[in-house]
């Protein structure tokens, strides 16, 4: 017999990835979400796919909708921080375009990489609900830190229209919709950088800024703050 944390112990072994009973539960519905729908996952059946008592899940979580904001918050948290720990990168030895292209090349990764697609619960009428604001948020400061590298990285001959760094943005968000429909390879972050930085006119200059991109994710991944 196991213990979950608070509540009733298991009877059988974790059989989720996660240290914690939380983090297994979170893992479950995150699956359940993706694959049958929010409206149609109960909290009975993410009880019964982390193998504990739906009692023992309240525990952690007081309704379905505390479990989708957790998972909703996770999809936009590591890229905000960073995007915040190389947002003025750019006043320093990196341009613009080369902080905006390691933007979108690590949050493209971000969407395409995780264990589940949970970026497709964007579009959940659910997840526009106030009790989300911290999740909004956190999305809104990311995209307006992607339209000001966009300002400052676009050539003045891109001719993009509106701020073309909303479009970056749009463009990597759009992975999670490739994604949905089993089209995304290893190669579609970085072509989707590739592309955000050509709508920004620097397309002849990708070779160089793929290079320095790679340092700075490298460099920032790695917990360095010297640029």
């Amino acid at each position: 017999m196991t213990s979950a944390g608070p509540g009733r112990p298991r009877n059988q072994q974790p059989s989720r990835p996660g240290a914690t009973a939380r983090e297994e539960i979170l893992d479950a519905a995150a699956e359940l979400f993706t694959t049958q729908g929010f409206a149609n996952t109960s909290t009975r059946s993410i009880a019964d796919a982390v193998g504990m008592r739906q009692s023992s899940l309240y525990h952690h979580f007081k309704t379905k909708d505390d479990i989708l904001k957790d998972l909703l918050e996770s999809t936009v948290a590591a890229s905000l921080s960073f995007a915040k720990a190389v947002s003025g990168v750019s006043s320093g030895s990196a341009s613009a375009e080369v902080v905006l292209h390691a933007l979108a090349l690590y949050d493209g990764t971000q969407l395409c990489s995780s264990r589940w697609n949970l970026g497709i619960l964007y579009h959940l009428p659910e997840a526009r609900g106030g009790q989300y604001e911290q999740f909004l948020a956190s999305r809104r400061e990311l995209r307006a830190i992607y339209g000001t590298l966009g300002v400052l990285a676009s050539a003045p001959s891109s001719g993009a229209a509106g701020n073309p760094g909303d479009l970056v943005f749009r463009l990597i968000e759009s992975l999670v919709n490739l994604r949905a429909d089993g089209l995304v390879l290893p190669s579609s972050p970085l072509e989707a950088a590739d592309a955000g930085l050509i709508i920004c006119g620097r397309g002849n200059e990708l070779p160089a800024i793929r290079t320095q991109s790679a340092l700075i994710i490298e460099r920032v991944s790695g917990g360095l703050e010297d640029f």
